[in-house]
């Protein structure tokens, strides 16, 4: 009786302290460079005008929570993480809205923001400041 007893209390207590182990707290969700909300919907190289090599992406974010479009520039190869000319722009599909961020960063240029509910948007990358990768009328939505 006493065995049957005292396996019933270590029964208990594995069962307890397995529930606290499982029943711990959530991790945090990470955001994004936009914010929470966000989603990455696209992702784009900007090329080197001369010798076609890459400088840099775009890359553009949506909240359907917000109805707001995201982008950033990013350096690439000798542009990433060293101060060089970085810049983004962002507007409605009309023109209309526009964001735009521009200067010497290290890692990004923006985030600019547009809201464009039903619409289509243009993006534009500029890295460094003679290369740009422009996309008209995307996103769509």
């Amino acid at each position: 009786m006493r065995t049957r007893k005292l396996a019933t209390l270590l029964t208990g207590a594995a069962v307890a302290a397995s529930t606290t182990m499982v029943l711990g707290a959530a991790p945090a969700s990470a955001a994004g460079p936009c914010g929470s909300s966000y989603s990455r919907v696209g992702v784009y190289a900007v090329n080197d005008k001369t010798n076609g090599s890459r400088t840099g992406t775009l890359e553009v974010y949506y909240s359907s929570s917000s109805g707001k479009n995201c982008a950033l520039t990013y350096g690439y190869g000798k542009y990433a993480n060293t101060k060089s000319w970085k810049g983004v722009i962002i507007s409605r599909g009309d023109g209309s809205g526009k964001d735009s961020d521009a200067g010497e960063f290290t890692h990004y240029a923006g985030p600019v923001y547009v809201s464009a509910p039903n619409q289509c948007i243009d993006v534009e990358a500029i890295i460094p400041a003679w290369n740009s990768r422009k996309l008209n009328n995307v996103h769509c939505g």
